[in-house]
């Protein structure tokens, strides 16, 4: 019994209790980043190793000419590449922001105000976590066009912001600060617009990080809008340059170190987000279906 008491559940420094966890956690993380070790190690292979079978996960002769390629490449209508980049950093910011502050003031009316179909709408947007973008491409398409905003830049933006996983989240997250908190700041005359930005905004950082990330990569990644609304090539996304970079080369075979190149470009955010706002994630989750 007294070794037992001597002994951490989980010590806070490393012991030798911790080495059974170790020996599986190791080689599943290792297992999990193959993937990403394999986009890097592809996207600077030379044309060679590309096609070599069979196929190489490492590269032994690494080259920037797929870069070189990447960014000296330009299509038929002459749009050059920075143009694409340009496109997708505004259309990602753009909608990133609107999401965000659209998510959080839903949820926080939808979790602590109180009106009559408030339920109603919960209720409307978890239904909508069931239908996939395929389900609804049609009646989108029919909306974008009846208002007006197809072959234009805001094409790009209002079908993404629509995020119902993210309203989910943030009003799940909102759920979890205790009303006292709040009725007591409006004792104190503070405007809801004040606990809103001063309470509310604060404790939800970790939903808001969640939703951050999700938008992120449904944006950047995003092919639809340019192929489906935008018809000028001066107004697509760097994702849609990426899908037809192959048949762009009039080569595919030169066409897929310039793909391997764009891929890791297009990768790169997603991973950098995700680094930086993991711990954000995992509290979100844990949080998000508690009461």
């Amino acid at each position: 019994m007294s070794a037992f008491q001597g002994t951490k559940m989980n010590p806070k420094k490393f012991h030798k209790s911790q080495l059974k966890f170790y020996a599986y956690l190791v080689p599943l993380a290792i297992f999990m980043a193959l993937p990403i070790v394999y986009i890097f190690f592809h996207a600077f292979k030379p044309i060679d190793e590309l096609f070599a079978y069979p196929p190489r996960f490492y590269v032994q002769k690494p080259t920037f000419q797929n870069f070189i390629d990447l960014f000296a490449q330009t299509n038929t209508t002459g749009i050059p590449i920075t143009r694409y980049l340009f496109n997708s950093i505004v259309v990602t910011i753009i909608v990133l922001i609107l999401t965000i502050l659209f998510s959080t003031m839903a949820g926080y009316a939808l979790s602590k105000r109180k009106f009559r179909t408030k339920n109603i709408i919960f209720e409307i947007n978890t239904l909508a976590l069931m239908f996939v973008p395929a389900a609804v491409g049609i009646p989108r398409y029919l909306f974008i066009e009846n208002i007006g905003l197809l072959d234009s830049f805001w094409a790009h933006i209002f079908p993404l912001l629509a995020m119902p996983v993210g309203l989910f989240l943030v009003k799940q997250f909102i759920d979890q600060i205790p009303d006292s908190l709040i009725e007591a700041a409006r004792i104190d005359g503070a405007s809801e617009f004040r606990i809103f930005t001063t309470i509310v905004l604060p404790l939800i950082k970790p939903a808001i990080a969640t939703v951050a990330i999700l938008t992120f990569q449904a944006v950047w990644n995003n092919v639809e809008t340019s192929t489906l609304y935008v018809n000028d090539e001066g107004l697509k996304t760097f994702a849609f340059y990426m899908s037809t970079l192959a048949s762009n080369t009039g080569n595919t075979v030169a066409g897929q170190g310039i793909a391997a190149a764009a891929s890791l470009i297009m990768f790169l955010p997603n991973l950098i987000i995700f680094i930086f706002l993991q711990s954000q994630v995992m509290n979100t989750m844990a949080h998000s279906g508690i009461k």
